[in-house]
């Protein structure tokens, strides 16, 4: 160990022992009184002057030694913007969003970026002799210390260099401290990092690291929350007020303008003031982006310095957006504040628009629109009657009955009506379908069954239909499913493609997953068929709505209950378009129907996608015949019709009521009515329909004869359970119900 601590001292000395002095020295640290002795000799003395000014040395060496320091390139690659960013298929910024809220941080900005009269100004006011020096500013460092010695306000001597090492090490002090310690390390830092970094880099990087005003650092942030430019369109200016905020990022507008003005001639401090007080007043926007999918980024944004190229077409998503909002401000804040719209390419499967909303009157303009499950309406129907047809259940020229019907379920009757509240008699499938009739396509799910129509809407993508069928119940019909307007447009883009379906894909990192058959192709172009078919919607559209366009395209609109969702869905042969309009905090709109709400910025989309071409129908499936249809007593207009191979008809006819079996229709079996104390007992009384031929029968309430059977005879029954028969001209019970009153 003596040996170990003779041999440091003499290096550290640094000086060449003899064997002698050294075994000497030895000697005296065995005894004591030996080595007091040897320090009394000259070498002695000498040896322990050396020794001191060394460890003095050592010791400062020790406690100013700056950490080790990265490289340039290093610091770069290590650099982690707070925003992230969203771009189209072609390259372009549509959206960014803040990931990281410790620091507001965007991309590291080359010095090429950076205005040169902004990089002349700030080295100017920062380190002037920035080029010459190789660190440290002696002359800087000796004024600072006059003025501390004369009691005046000391000027800062700090380099750049010191500056950004202090940025790079979070160890090391940080710029602008007064210790002499703190200034030694920052020094020592200094000359390290200029013999490893040039010039330019640490230019660069002390742009890049410094903070100019809040949480805004590096000159990317500061240019675009503090003027609304890109750091190369700083000017003179803007250069001298950045300079002015270096020393104090927090300082008022009014010291802010004072320490410019200093930089600048008097003449100009006039305006100065002025735009330092811009450039401190209200919050500027730090965003330059278009700022075109804001739900969208919100969704795929995840992580600081994320850069996504999504699907979307720059021009397609801004043209949505233009036409979503035209509509909105049409319909004005109180009648519908809220929409979505989704544009799809059938082929690939790729999100071409995908708008979650427009902020404007909404009162939820951060919830996303697009991806938001809402009540479905109608737009189940072209599914529902796709499954009948591919059954055989239905062709689109059969009849289907548009008239009252009350069905029994567990929770108590269901009635359903139609939108207009009235009822068209007997209608085909295919009026029924694009006239958007409710008790046709109920009677149609009592053909298909609650279950397998629950099934074929979660095969199509439906992904909200959780429950079983009987939680649904009838209703499903009517779409009283909820669904997002992101399914609602790829299960039309199946119908589209022939029955196929296939995931959606929103970023070109998406796998392309291959499509599976859902429909029948001959279902699903018999369906398409009956989409576009403007005159069979005429009777509740009319001819002239925004469904109609000059070129061939299948749509479908829907309204949930109490007005709360309103929905167009439509595809040509190459895009599917998905409007919804509503209220997202789901309060019902006002005075807003189908074609009023949602249809007229499905139909701008669609001319704009068709504005170059002109879609065509799709190609006949194999499968499919077609066929000259009359209907019997002018049910409905002669028309070419077309039937899956095998099922075609050229007379359709429905069955009159004559010919029908007598059937109580009201009250429903199973029915609950209860009596109010506050009504007269006379204006409570019961209604007895009757369908079928019920000439000369009679009707038995109980045991008491109430009329004939065609006379609708109102009935006022007591608290209890009642028997209602139904009896032909031999007496014979017909028909009978069951139903209680409370």
């Amino acid at each position: 160990m003596r040996q170990q601590w003779l041999s440091a001292l003499a290096r550290i000395g640094g000086k060449s022992w003899s064997r002698l002095e050294v075994r000497a020295w030895r000697l005296a640290a065995i005894d004591p009184a030996r080595w007091w002795g040897a320090l009394k000799t000259r070498e002695g003395k000498a040896f322990a002057g050396i020794g001191l000014a060394a460890l003095l040395f050592g010791i400062a060496d020790y406690i100013t030694m700056p950490p080790p320091l990265p490289s340039y390139r290093q610091v770069v690659a290590d650099w982690h913007p707070s925003e992230a960013w969203l771009y189209d298929r072609h390259g372009r910024l549509l959206d960014s969003a803040r990931v990281n809220f410790a620091a507001r941080r965007l991309a590291w900005t080359p010095l090429d970026k950076v205005s040169q009269v902004t990089r002349d100004t700030l080295v100017a006011a920062e380190d002037r002799r920035f080029y010459s020096h190789g660190g440290v500013d002696w002359l800087a460092l000796a004024g600072a210390t006059r003025d501390r010695v004369e009691g005046q306000r000391s000027r800062g001597a700090s380099t750049l260099s010191m500056q950004v090492a202090g940025f790079l090490v979070t160890g090391l002090s940080t710029p602008g401290a007064r210790g002499w310690l703190d200034k030694l390390r920052q020094m020592r830092a200094a000359w390290a990092l200029e013999r490893g970094w040039n010039k330019d880099e640490i230019l660069d990087a002390y742009l890049n690291l410094a903070g100019f005003r809040g949480e805004a650092q590096g000159i990317g942030a500061a240019a675009l929350g503090l003027f609304g430019k890109t750091p190369d369109a700083l000017a003179q200016d803007d250069a001298l007020l950045l300079a002015a905020l270096l020393p104090e990022p927090q300082a008022s507008a009014a010291a802010v303008a004072r320490r410019a003005c200093a930089r600048a001639p008097a003449s100009e401090c006039v305006r100065l003031t002025g735009e330092a007080a811009s450039m401190l007043g209200p919050a500027r926007s730090l965003q330059l982006d278009p700022g075109l999918a804001p739900h969208l980024s919100d969704r795929l944004l995840t992580k600081p310095g994320m850069r996504i190229t999504t699907t979307l077409d720059y021009d397609i998503q801004q043209y949505a957006i233009v036409a979503l909002r035209r509509q909105l401000q049409g319909l004005g804040g109180t009648r519908a504040r809220d929409g979505a719209v989704v544009v799809i390419d059938n082929a690939t499967g790729d999100v071409l628009a995908y708008v979650g909303g427009i902020g404007g009157n909404s009162t939820a303009p951060s919830v996303d629109g697009a991806n938001a499950y809402r009540q479905a309406g109608s737009t189940l129907k072209p599914f529902l009657y796709a499954q009948a047809i591919e059954k055989g259940y239905l062709t689109p020229a059969s009849i289907l009955d548009d008239s009252p019907v009350q069905l029994d379920t567990a929770s108590g009757l269901y009635v359903p009506q139609n939108y207009d509240r009235g009822f068209k008699g007997p209608v085909s499938a295919r009026s029924a379908l694009a006239g958007s009739l409710n008790v046709p396509a109920v009677r149609t799910l009592l053909l298909v069954g609650v279950d397998p129509f629950r099934d074929r809407l979660w095969d199509t993508g439906y992904r909200g239909l959780v429950e079983d069928g009987d939680y649904y119940g009838f209703s499903l019909a009517l779409g009283s499913a909820e669904v997002t307007l992101l399914e609602q447009a790829n299960a039309y883009r199946s119908l589209a493609n022939a029955g196929r379906w296939a995931p959606l894909r929103l970023t070109t990192k998406d796998a392309r997953e291959p499509s599976r058959a859902i429909t029948t192709p001959q279902a699903a172009w018999l369906v398409d068929d009956m989409l576009a078919d403007a005159n069979a919607r005429a009777v509740t559209f009319g001819l002239d709505s925004a469904l109609r366009l000059p070129f061939w395209a299948a749509v479908k609109t829907g309204t949930s209950k109490a007005m709360r969702d309103n929905w167009c869905i439509g595809f040509n042969d190459r895009f599917t378009v998905a409007v919804w309009v509503g209220n997202l905090e789901g309060d019902p709109m006002r005075a807003v129907s189908g074609t009023s709400g949602a249809a007229p910025v499905w139909r701008d989309m669609m001319l704009a996608l068709g504005a170059d071409r002109r879609p065509l129908p799709p190609a006949r499936p194999p499968g499919i015949e077609e066929r000259a249809v009359t209907f019997a007593n002018n049910i409905e207009q002669p028309r070419r019709e077309y039937f899956l191979a095998g099922t075609a008809m050229s007379r359709i006819a429905f069955a009159p009521a004559e010919s029908r079996r007598p059937h109580i229709t009201n009250p429903v079996s199973g029915s609950v009515y209860a009596i109010d104390p506050d009504i007269p007992p006379d204006r409570q009384r019961l209604a007895v329909t009757v369908t079928g031929a019920v000439i000369a029968h009679r009707l038995m309430l109980d045991k008491r004869d109430i009329g004939a059977a065609d006379t609708v005879p109102q009935i006022l029954a007591g608290p209890g359970q009642h028997r209602l028969r139904l009896l032909d001209v031999g007496g014979h019970v017909v028909d009978q119900v069951l139903f209680t009153v409370r």
